[in-house]
């Protein structure tokens, strides 16, 4: 069981990678149907499929290197499922995490729709937010079950977790995923370059602050979503939330990695501080350096790996907190 959850959660990071490739390589309708590509199990490459595929699909040239981004990632998302759904019926066999499994199992199958939405609504921000979301979820769900195949065969830490901290923890992870989404509504809605400046954006930028259309979960209706349809103004203002919550989420989770080493845990402090101090550098960076791609993809790296080091913390402090009974 351990073995098929160590596969399963290399293989989710490496889907949430792929997936923020073919969004930051604007790969998301590199194939303008689904599950196929413009009606082929794999980009079409012969002068006949071409031909075919120019028939199906007359306004939407194909480009196989975006076809290619947008197949790999599908082909490496459907072997996930297939990991997790012999993970989770292996789980019935052992009668060991079988809630956990399933749960993975139907937020997997919940994925596959949102895939096939992303692509038939032309990239319509809330179903890529959500997608983006679910790839999250399940990349901490899988995490979480690997950090349980783990402690049954590790012992407890003997180091109790005070409430105070269980209540920041608590805090901290709400801050994280709430930048999680903000930052998915900016990649989502083409917001990432509206300002050039820090820390606020060029000019009268408050003149432009426009939160009803920015966080408006129906946008204009358009053809397409791609590149994005919503004025300046809304995008700014969605900018500047996710620049300014991120301090919110920064202070926050300091704080919870020094209250971390006060109370004896000084590897995942240590871990945490680190983790959000080079999420900051990027996020900088990406402004400055206008969304180079292994920037941008670094970034996005790194936010997975801060929600994976909060649920590491929550679980290390949750188990020993029911060992201790306090709460």
């Amino acid at each position: 069981m351990r073995w098929i959850s160590l596969c399963a959660l290399l293989l989710a990071a490496v889907v949430v990678v792929l997936g923020a490739y073919t969004r930051l390589t604007e790969a998301g309708l590199g194939c303008p149907d689904w599950p196929g590509c413009y009606g082929f199990h794999l980009v079409p490459s012969q002068s006949h499929e071409l031909m075919l595929a120019e028939r199906r699909f007359p306004d939407t040239p194909l480009q196989p290197h975006l076809a290619w981004n947008e197949m790999i990632h599908r082909y490496c998302a459907g072997l996930l499922g297939l990991v997790i759904l012999a993970q989770a019926l292996f789980s019935l066999y052992r009668r060991q995490g079988r809630r956990l499994a399933w749960l993975t199992l139907a937020l997997v199958v919940g994925q596959g729709l949102l895939g096939m939405l992303t692509v038939t609504m032309n990239l319509f921000p809330l179903v890529v937010l959500s997608h983006l979301l679910g790839g999250m979820t399940i990349l901490a769900l899988l995490w979480l079950a690997a950090l349980r195949h783990w402690s049954a065969t590790h012992a407890a830490p003997s180091v109790q977790a005070p409430g105070r901290t269980l209540r920041l923890l608590r805090v901290g992870l709400v801050a994280l995923v709430i930048q999680i989404a903000l930052g998915g509504w900016t990649s989502a809605n083409y917001a990432a370059l509206t300002c050039h400046q820090l820390p606020w954006c060029e000019g009268p930028w408050w003149h432009w602050l426009d939160f009803i259309r920015a966080f408006d979960p129906v946008p204009p209706p358009s053809d397409s979503y791609q590149f994005g349809v919503l004025p300046y103004g809304a995008r700014m203002t969605i900018q500047l939330t996710h620049r300014s919550w991120a301090l919110v989420t920064v202070l926050t989770l300091l704080w919870l990695a020094w209250q971390l080493g006060r109370e004896g845990w000084a590897v995942l402090g240590g871990v945490l501080a680190t983790l959000v101090l080079l999420q900051v550098v990027l996020g900088v960076s990406n402004i400055g350096l206008m969304l180079p791609l292994p920037v941008a993809l670094a970034h996005h790296g790194v936010a997975a790996l801060l929600l994976l080091t909060m649920v590491t913390v929550w679980f290390v402090l949750g188990r020993r907190s029911a060992h201790t009974g306090e709460r």
